[in-house]
């Protein structure tokens, strides 16, 4: 009888990370330090208005909001040839923002760090295990298909 030596082609379970409150039950920002990152295209002139809109809901709610990050799309004309490729599946930012914002977030000793682009399950938890703590979406995701 012939024993296949490859890798064992069930799926692997599936952990639940401890990054943050499962995506669609609400997060209590009252008290909370919070590092405020939003994604933005090149298009999307009025980035600052939407991040001070957000912040001011935040400080509504209870929250201080101790730093800012903006990542933009398409700004440089390397930037721009990429427009069109999605969105990165594993964090949304590059590398590079996701080791800035996991700096500041250390400088400031922030307890989440809040999106207000939509983010997908595997977003929190990767983005959660990257930053060291909770990571929230402002904005609802869109549906899986």
């Amino acid at each position: 009888m012939h024993r296949h030596r490859g890798r064992d082609r069930r799926p692997a379970a599936r952990r639940r990370t401890t990054g943050g409150p499962p995506p669609g039950r609400p997060f209590a920002v009252a008290g909370a330090d919070v590092v405020l990152v939003g994604y933005f295209p090149a298009g999307q002139r009025d980035f600052a208005a939407l991040m001070d809109a957000a912040a001011a809901g935040l400080t509504a709610r209870g929250a201080r909001v101790v730093a800012r990050a903006v990542q933009r799309r398409g700004v440089s004309r390397g930037g721009a040839a990429k427009t069109a490729l999605p969105l990165s599946p594993r964090t949304l930012l590059s590398a590079g923002k996701v080791r800035e914002v996991a700096e500041v977030r250390e400088r400031t000793g922030a307890d989440v760090v809040v999106f207000l682009n939509p983010l997908t399950p595997r977003q929190h938890g990767i983005l959660a295990d990257c930053l060291g703590c909770p990571v929230v979406s402002l904005a609802v995701a869109p549906p899986q298909v």
